[in-house]
């Protein structure tokens, strides 16, 4: 989704998760193994203040993103945020075949997606703006995201 709102901007694009694992030089699920989450939510904490503190750039945020505080004050103060919602068994099945998700190993994706919404759902509310995705086109949300940019975000 990112990639087609940064195009449609002309804006440069930074998936979070990709940041992270050019900066610690192995995949997330290696550094989740080897480290263990919190390394991972640091090390995604300090790249998106570095990416933050840049040009105008789409930024992809992973889901845990939005649960540390810190995380949240600096995203709107630096930047429009835009809250992508979506049900637990939608995200599940764009998930399938995914294994690069540590957090969704051993079970099936769905009940953990709904327990992980349960949690987060309060702090992903705190965006000024949602865009429902569900049953929607890609390129039709991107549409929402560009439109809400350009009237909100300066672009």
């Amino acid at each position: 989704m990112g990639r087609l709102v940064a195009a449609a901007l002309g804006a440069p694009f930074v998936d979070l998760d990709e940041e992270v694992e050019r900066h610690a030089e192995r995949p997330v699920a290696v550094l989740f193994q080897d480290q263990g989450e919190a390394a991972f939510r640091a090390a995604e904490s300090a790249c998106a203040r570095e990416v933050l503190a840049g040009a105008p750039t789409v930024v992809a945020a992973g889901g845990g993103f939005f649960d540390d505080p810190a995380n949240r004050s600096a995203a709107h103060a630096r930047a429009l945020t835009v809250y992508l919602e979506v049900e637990p068994a939608t995200a599940a099945a764009r998930l399938e075949g995914n294994a690069g998700r540590p957090l969704l190993a051993g079970g099936d994706p769905a009940p953990i997606l709904a327990a992980m919404l349960g949690r987060r759902r309060a702090g992903y509310l705190t965006a000024p703006h949602v865009v429902a995705t569900d049953g929607a086109a890609p390129e039709d949300v991107a549409e929402r995201v560009v439109s809400l940019a350009r009237e909100h975000g300066g672009w």
